[in-house]
């Protein structure tokens, strides 16, 4: 059996742009995937701490040092510019996996650069 698992999550993030006429997806500074272990194009879950809204979209790499994190495309009519989000990423594995898998979460400040960054415990039954 498979199951789907926390893999990667920044946290607390502030939107620094929208932009509606976007195809989609959320623009993280590439930084940020780095830290995170996000490649473009994968696909994340967006938390909009500000409203409560929740999204999945994909990622597409942002300038290096920039601090963007841009929601794009319909979207955009979801989140607003300074709304604080938590964009998470999530991987399958099988049940063998699990007890060494190790998620990393990112926190970051105001301007979305890093704090700090930490590996969450394995998980043990």
């Amino acid at each position: 059996m498979q199951r789907f698992m926390l893999k990667s999550k920044i946290h607390q993030a502030v939107v620094t742009e929208v932009n509606l006429n976007y195809e989609g997806s959320v623009t993280i500074d590439e930084q940020l995937m780095e830290a995170v272990d996000l490649f473009p194009y994968e696909q994340v879950q967006v938390y909009d701490i500000t409203n409560g809204n929740r999204l999945e979209t994909y990622v597409i790499k942002g300038k290096r040092g920039s601090g963007v994190v841009g929601i794009n495309g319909a979207a955009a009519r979801l989140m607003h510019k300074g709304d604080r989000i938590i964009i998470a990423g999530y991987v399958c594995l099988d049940e063998k996996e699990i007890g060494e898998h190790k998620p990393r979460i990112v926190r970051v400040n105001e301007k979305n650069q890093l704090l700090d960054t930490a590996e969450l415990k394995a998980v043990s039954n």
